[in-house]
């Protein structure tokens, strides 16, 4: 299992792939040709999981034991070390076992002479615990505290100061959202209305396995993890694996008063389909129809899939959302869940917050405004757009809405708190920022805007 952990976190590396990608189908080679059971499974998961989150702790720790820089230090051989630091550190694995199958995995993909070298800097970490090791390498928080928590909670320096910012400060605030970042998430499907129920998703997994969400009506929440993939409504599309925060975007659009006719929908940036299967399913209880477009062939594909089977009519289209080819005023709703930094799914990926740099947000930003200046474009006067984001950096969010409106005139924002009922801490409006620590979704953004003009 170490190996096979090994191999995911060398193909995130070199090939910049993402883990929940690059995981489950080693899991399911390893499962049919070693006889992996489940419990194999969920520790080669949280190797890999565990290690990428805690990269930045674990990398100042290992750089406290050797005698030179970290960059001289070969990645492969970085990787089992850290992934060793995760076992000694983050887990229960005992010492000499977390140890010595961390030299014996060195030897296998290493060689005798690294391994060798994995030894001593393990045996050093051992000689501490995680507490004494960051009381060691953090700096004190008085003297930097960006700096204290980006060693502390494992995120670059920058992510730190952007969700601080987007925040609006407090020390517990900023510290509960860290943590947050480094929990497992749960895994969420959501009950795509007129083809499955929540009352069917919950008496197929049963009590032990699942529970109601905690704010979309169509969300149930998996407790003990498992295969999503298994269940019958999922392998049918009758149901999905979706954030219950991407499903409140979906509702509070779907909810949005609206004055006139309400017949057409468009999902502007659908790849790869979740929030559209889901407007798809609402759309069709309302007699409308959706067209969902997406710029990539290859994601236009996903979301033709996840529609499939949509109890009312659909188009999905390969099309430029800032050269759209509808035409103005075509549609009643709009969504845009715009190209983004990711920095609110941190949980679910972790190793974006090693992979994103400050300066990634400068090529977003034009394409976030163009998105948002069609999407008005393509509503009629009364016709509501929502822009969202799966990213809470302001750059990303309010300064991008404020720009268009701005810029553009010709429409006003809507206040999307009363569209999220029972959902707390929503803040002043009329947009909304949803967090993992206070709502345990995904850090959505959400901003309504009605056309005016």
């Amino acid at each position: 299992m170490r190996i096979l952990a090994f191999e995911a976190l060398r193909a995130v590396d070199e090939r910049d792939a993402y883990a929940n990608l690059v995981l489950p189908p080693l899991l399911k080679k390893a499962r049919e040709k070693e006889g992996f059971e489940n419990r194999d499974a969920a520790l080669a998961t949280e190797l890999v999981y565990g290690t990428l989150r805690r990269q930045g702790t674990y990398d100042a720790i290992i750089a406290a034991c050797i005698d030179r820089p970290l960059r001289e230090v070969d990645p492969p051989v970085l990787d089992v070390l850290a992934m060793g630091a995760h076992q000694l550190l983050g887990t229960r694995i005992p010492t000499h076992a977390a140890v010595s199958a961390s030299v014996e995995l060195a030897r296998v993909v290493l060689g005798d002479g690294r391994a060798k070298f994995v030894n001593a800097v393990l045996r050093k970490i051992a000689r501490q615990d995680l507490d004494a090791w960051l009381e060691q390498v953090a700096p004190p928080y008085d003297e930097d505290a960006e700096d204290h928590l980006a060693v502390v909670h494992s995120h670059p320096r920058w992510v730190v100061s952007a969700l601080w910012d987007a925040l609006g400060g407090g020390r517990a605030g900023i510290e509960d959202l860290l943590e947050a970042d480094n929990e497992r998430p749960e895994v969420t499907l959501v009950a795509r209305p007129g083809r499955s129920t929540t009352d069917e998703l919950l008496d197929v997994l049963g009590e032990e396995a699942s529970l109601p969400g905690r704010w979309s009506p169509y969300a149930v929440r998996l407790t003990e993890g498992g295969e999503p993939g298994a269940i019958d409504a999922v392998r049918e599309g009758r149901a999905g694996v979706q954030d219950e925060g991407s499903q409140l975007v979906a509702i509070a659009l779907a909810n949005a008063p609206l004055d006139g006719p309400d017949e057409r929908w468009l999902d502007g940036c659908a790849g790869p389909g979740g929030k559209a299967a889901l407007l798809g399913a609402l759309a069709a209880g309302r007699g409308a129809t959706l067209l969902a477009s997406e710029k990539q062939p290859h994601r236009a594909r996903l979301v033709d899939r996840a529609l499939t089977g949509n109890p009312g009519p659909y188009q999905v289209v390969v099309a430029d959302g800032t050269r759209p080819p509808w035409h103005p005023g075509a549609f009643d709703r709009a969504l845009v869940d715009v190209p983004c930094s990711g920095l609110g799914a941190l949980r679910r990926r972790p190793e974006a917050r090693w992979r994103r740099r400050p300066e990634d947000l400068e090529g977003f930003g034009p394409l976030q405004r163009a998105l948002l200046t069609e999407a008005l474009k393509a509503v009629r006067v009364g016709g509501v757009v929502g822009y969202a984001t799966c990213s809470p950096h302001l750059a990303e969010t309010r300064v991008v809405v404020d720009d268009v409106l701005k810029r553009h005139g010709g429409a006003e924002l809507i206040d999307a708190r009363p569209l999220m009922p029972g959902v707390p801490a929503l803040g002043d409006g009329p947009d909304v920022q949803l967090w993992p620590h206070l709502h345990g979704t995904d850090a959505m953004y959400l901003a309504l805007l009605r056309r005016t003009a």
